[in-house]
């Protein structure tokens, strides 16, 4: 679904800031196709207080005939039961002069507000990261359409497996692949190879050397960097934790059976660097240390999955400090 200029309050909520910002942007020239001139007022839904919202939605504009109200970090601004409340009154009946364009993130809670808007032709639109496919399918019509270059095979796929779903980020590589690339040529994978940085999947297994090497201080960072800047599916984060343990409760059951370091990484298949850092997390957790906390990190992969955590990333740096100030 897109905004139209039919719509007299618009929502945008979710993860995907790229999403939001097109949205907006959509919305906002639909207004002005429609009316001519459009008064554009920002507010931080952290700050603006109720009567500032409702004075400019119900007074006239001074100079164009709609006035487009934009409430950022919305969830904030209707966390209020007496702001919810009057919210929901003007969603029963809004002001045909003003559109209100209310943009949250994941916190969002939908309610009677969210049925309200819908029944008034206005609309309530989930702003998520596309599926991979779908980013795929997307980059090749951006890039053409926005950086004036084409694709070649595989290329969208490898630059998707590289930095995840994140349009905002896939449109900044892209703007910087069309340039290296050259007027006219294409983006070959080799490109993508040379200019994008690490997978995914490389930079999650970065967060176990971290883990045991550093300790929680430095792993929340990079957990953070991971989920909050690469976009990395929590999925893969909470596999990442659990092979670790895993890994490290079977060496650390190797070694009370007396087996040294080398038929442990023979038997876990683990090698290079990855032998010394499990062998050396066996040792600190021990074989019942090291069980207890393979056994939480999959009750709370099994969280973040199942929709029990409403903040995965919250509940993911519980466990990382957890596992990193025992494995120090």
């Amino acid at each position: 679904m897109s905004p139209d200029a039919s719509m007299r309050i618009v929502v945008l909520t979710g993860k995907d800031s790229f999403t939001r910002v097109e949205h907006s942007r959509q919305l906002h020239a639909a207004l002005t196709e429609k009316f001519g001139s459009v008064d554009r007022f920002e507010f931080d839904g952290a700050s603006v207080t109720l009567a500032q919202v409702m004075d400019e939605l119900r007074s006239y504009g001074l100079l164009s005939q709609h006035k487009l109200i934009v409430i950022d970090n919305a969830e904030g601004f209707m966390g209020a039961e007496d702001r919810r409340r009057a919210m929901e009154r003007y969603a029963a009946n809004p002001q045909q002069e003003s559109t209100l364009l209310m943009r949250a993130g994941a916190r969002w809670n939908p309610g009677k507000f969210d049925k309200l808007v819908e029944a008034s032709s206005g609309a309530v639109i989930k702003c998520e990261p596309p599926s991979d496919k779908d980013a795929i399918s997307w980059c090749g019509a951006r890039a053409e359409k926005r950086h004036g270059a084409k694709l070649a095979a595989g290329a969208a796929e490898l630059l998707v497996e590289k930095i995840g779903p994140d349009l905002a980020r896939i449109d900044t590589e892209l703007a910087k692949l069309a340039t290296a690339a050259g007027e006219g040529k294409p983006i070959s994978r080799a490109l993508v190879t040379e200019f994008v940085g690490q997978s995914r999947e490389e930079q999650a297994w970065g967060l176990q050397s971290v883990l045991i090497q550093k300790g929680a201080g430095a792993a929340l960072v990079k957990l953070n960097e991971l989920v909050r800047i690469s976009g990395v599916a929590d999925a893969l984060i909470g596999w990442t934790i659990v092979d670790l343990l895993r890994k490290a409760h079977d060496a650390a059951r190797l070694m009370d059976d007396g087996q040294n370091d080398f038929a442990i990484a023979k038997q876990l298949k683990i090698w290079g660097d990855a032998q010394a850092l499990v062998c050396r997390a066996a040792r600190a957790l021990g074989s019942a240390g090291a069980a207890a906390l393979l056994a939480e990190s999959v009750r709370t992969d099994a969280r973040t999955k199942s929709g029990f955590s409403s903040d995965s990333a919250r509940t993911f740096e519980a466990l990382v400090v957890t596992i990193g100030d025992r494995i120090r």
